[in-house]
């Protein structure tokens, strides 16, 4: 059986781009929020030293579609699952989560199951992030719409 095909978004996607923490890299961040601009996104980045309430709190009030979170400090493992936490608690559980940064092969399982996908490191193809994006956006509108 061929693989199934994409469904692309039929709107505008909303991506918040955050740094949930201490981590004073942003170089990483803000080339990823020219690549989803670029790529037809609407992108809102919540500079240095947001906290996650502040992360979730701020997808809740825009309304955003996605939150791409990226840490290079090695405290992936204790923001994202906060933010993943807070999302559900104030209501934003059909809200995306994806994750970047620094992140070893062994966190990555359970950053997925706290719902945090692609978690993606240095010298990904910003195409592959793109991709990734649309796709979980497209196929969650798809169910949606059934």
């Amino acid at each position: 059986m061929p693989p199934s095909k994409a469904v692309k978004p039929a709107k505008k996607i909303r991506i918040l781009v955050a740094k949930p923490g201490l981590d004073g890299h942003d170089r990483g961040a803000l080339i990823l929020c020219r690549a989803f601009r670029d790529a037809g996104m609407e992108v809102i980045y919540t500079g240095f030293l947001a906290t996650p309430e502040q992360v979730a709190q701020m997808a809740i009030d825009e309304d955003v579609d996605v939150v791409a979170m990226s840490l290079l400090n090695g405290a992936h493992m204790t923001a994202f699952p906060k933010v993943a936490k807070l999302m559900q608690q104030k209501g934003g559980s059909d809200i995306l989560l994806v994750g970047g940064g620094i992140i070893p092969e062994e966190d990555k399982p359970a950053l997925e199951k706290h719902g945090i996908t692609g978690n993606y490191g240095p010298g990904t193809a910003l195409k592959t992030i793109i991709e990734h994006v649309e796709k979980i956006v497209g196929d969650r509108d798809a169910r949606r719409s059934r």
